[in-house]
């Protein structure tokens, strides 16, 4: 019986180590295939000579070094973290409906990042365009960490309950939402047309710059919530075994909510609203790969880059040479996929 259930493990880990072999593998061809695909069609022969450095075609080495090698590094972290921050937030709240946008830490992120944008000043009055981009994140940061606690602490008055959980989520989220539309009211016209771009979603603004900043912060999040996948299967079986395992409960759920909401707030600070990803990668993946954190966060995040990468490629060539906010591509598929899960859910949440 021993042995056949080792058999049984191996398997299991052959096949979902296979599955993110796959999505890795499924990644890298979005890659090459965005960064040949555009309104300057690109032959993929020739991306291994630019990649060395030994162009072919200086004028095409141009538009993919500096300006689509960017964008899509851009989406592929933006997608890691916003598919990480759900999962996280899901296995931490014990709710299938939990991640950046229903929580509403895109909401507040999104009015710190807008207060940036139209006032030029941080949190604490600092001007922005002196200090550089990275003031933009630690405003985004402040402010969803303001929306999560806000959030959080309502649904502990009624003992974490998934409804409470959701109405506050919305609840902050509308409050966070007049705030942007108070913005986008009082500021000058400049102001206005970026703040309005902005909340579209996209990756128009891309920078190597951007990402010197996204990627550090990004790497050191994922890797300690890699040392935390234990201890959120632990809490998947529950609050009071996973105490009795040893489990720091509270301890872990507000690390966690504060390495997720770094991650969110962060990217979202650069890349407008951009919603259901969070929402739909965590749940692709546990369908592919199950609940083993190990292997669900890592599965989540090639997920999320992988789905967020095609959005914004399709976003760029489908009208070409226009471009739509790729927010109106995610929304487009995430959407029905929220409502599949209310429907799913119905008796958990409406009884």
């Amino acid at each position: 019986m021993e042995l056949r259930l080792r058999q049984l493990y191996r398997k299991e880990r052959r096949r979902r180590l296979g599955v993110t072999l796959t999505l890795a593998l499924l990644l890298i061809a979005a890659v090459l295939y965005a960064a040949s695909s555009g309104s300057a069609g690109i032959p993929l022969r020739e991306l291994p000579a630019m990649l060395l450095g030994d162009p072919i075609d200086p004028m095409n080495a141009y538009i993919v070094m500096e300006v689509r090698l960017p964008r899509i590094a851009m989406a592929v972290v933006t997608g890691m973290s916003l598919a990480a921050a759900g999962a996280i937030m899901q296995g931490l709240l014990r709710n299938p409906l939990a991640d950046p946008f229903t929580l509403g830490v895109s909401s507040g992120a999104s009015f710190g990042a807008a207060l940036a944008i139209v006032a030029g000043a941080g949190v604490f009055g600092v001007n922005l365009i002196q200090q550089g981009p990275w003031l933009i994140a630690v405003n985004a940061f402040v402010f969803g960490c303001l929306a999560v606690l806000v959030v959080y602490g309502l649904a502990q008055l009624k003992s974490s309950s998934t409804t409470v959980l959701l109405l506050a989520g919305v609840a902050v989220g509308q409050l966070f939402a007049a705030g942007v539309t108070a913005l986008k009211y009082f500021s000058n016209n400049e102001a206005l047309k970026d703040l309005v771009i902005w909340l579209m979603g996209g990756f128009w603004g891309a920078k190597w710059q951007v990402l010197e900043l996204l990627l550090p912060l990004f790497a050191g999040s994922f890797l300690i919530l890699m040392k935390l996948a234990w201890d959120l299967n632990a809490l998947g079986s529950g609050e009071d075994v996973a105490s009795t395992l040893g489990v720091k409960v509270k301890r872990l759920r507000w690390l966690g909510l504060l390495l997720v909401t770094l991650m969110a707030s962060t990217t979202i600070a650069f890349s407008g609203i951009i919603g259901f990803i969070g929402l739909v990668a965590p749940h692709i993946s546990r369908m592919l790969i199950g609940t083993d954190y190990r292997y669900l966060l890592p599965c989540s995040c090639l997920t999320g880059a992988v789905l967020l990468l095609l959005s914004d490629t399709a976003a760029r060539l489908v009208l070409s040479p226009i471009e739509i906010p790729v927010g109106i591509v995610t929304a487009f598929f995430g959407a029905p996929f929220f409502i599949y899960l209310l429907i799913k859910k119905r008796t958990e949440f409406w009884g």
